[in-house]
């Protein structure tokens, strides 16, 4: 789902990157995701992909729900990320970068290098998600179900949206783009990422807003 000019080929694709771990965060093939950077490895871990191929891996960590860790280099992530480019940075007065993120193709986890800056490092697997960046649209999406259920999870979570945008998006963008900004878990998130196709993101997120509607209804009918 990319194919800008600067974005590399399949071929092309780094066969080491940096991972950022980071609990909530979603990026998905074709999506932007902005981020804040102000911890001082991941700055340098910036500085590194800025000099280089400009490409870093989000990935969520995978603890549990009542595990903490200031110190995320030895918690566990998952097997699945989305390796991004960085399409645009700013620095800012008080030393931070703030950057946008374009998602290229999701990756396994293949192995875990060593790390001398602080940051981790892996070698990624990007086999079975060739077809990420593969400019292709889906016909076979219910967009009607999907917008019914939206409609329901952004009235029920009092979320304002701009319809006409909505209802004029391709079906790629809409499915992805909704993916990453509605307040989903990090375990529905991850449900989402590891996906096998645009419509099975569809159903897992119109499976996640149906139940959160519902329960919302139920807590309701009990006061």
């Amino acid at each position: 789902m990319t194919g800008g000019i600067f974005d590399p080929k399949f071929n092309e694709l780094p066969n080491e990157i940096p991972v950022f771990p980071l609990e909530g965060a979603l990026l998905l093939p074709g999506g932007t995701l902005p981020l804040n950077i102000f911890e001082p490895r991941y700055l340098t871990m910036i500085d590194h992909a800025l000099g280089q191929d400009r490409c870093i891996g989000m990935i969520q960590p995978n603890s549990k729900p009542d595990q903490t860790m200031l110190d995320d280099s030895n918690t566990p992530l998952y097997k699945i990320g989305c390796l991004g480019r960085i399409t645009s940075f700013m620095e800012t007065d008080d030393g931070r970068y703030l950057i946008s993120l374009q998602g290229l193709i999701r990756y396994n986890i293949d192995s875990e290098l060593a790390s001398d800056f602080g940051y981790r490092r892996v070698i990624p697997d990007y086999a079975s998600y060739r077809p990420d960046l593969e400019n292709t649209e889906s016909e076979d999406l219910d967009r009607d179900r999907l917008l019914s259920s939206l409609r329901s999870y952004f009235d029920t979570n009092n979320i304002d949206a701009d319809w006409k945008a909505i209802e004029h998006t391709n079906n790629h963008r809409l499915v992805n783009t909704l993916a990453m900004i509605c307040p989903f878990s990090s375990a529905e998130k991850q449900a989402i990422l590891e996906a096998s196709t645009l419509i099975q993101r569809a159903d897992i997120m119109e499976t996640i807003m149906d139940m959160a509607v519902h329960q919302s209804n139920q807590n309701f009918a009990k006061q």
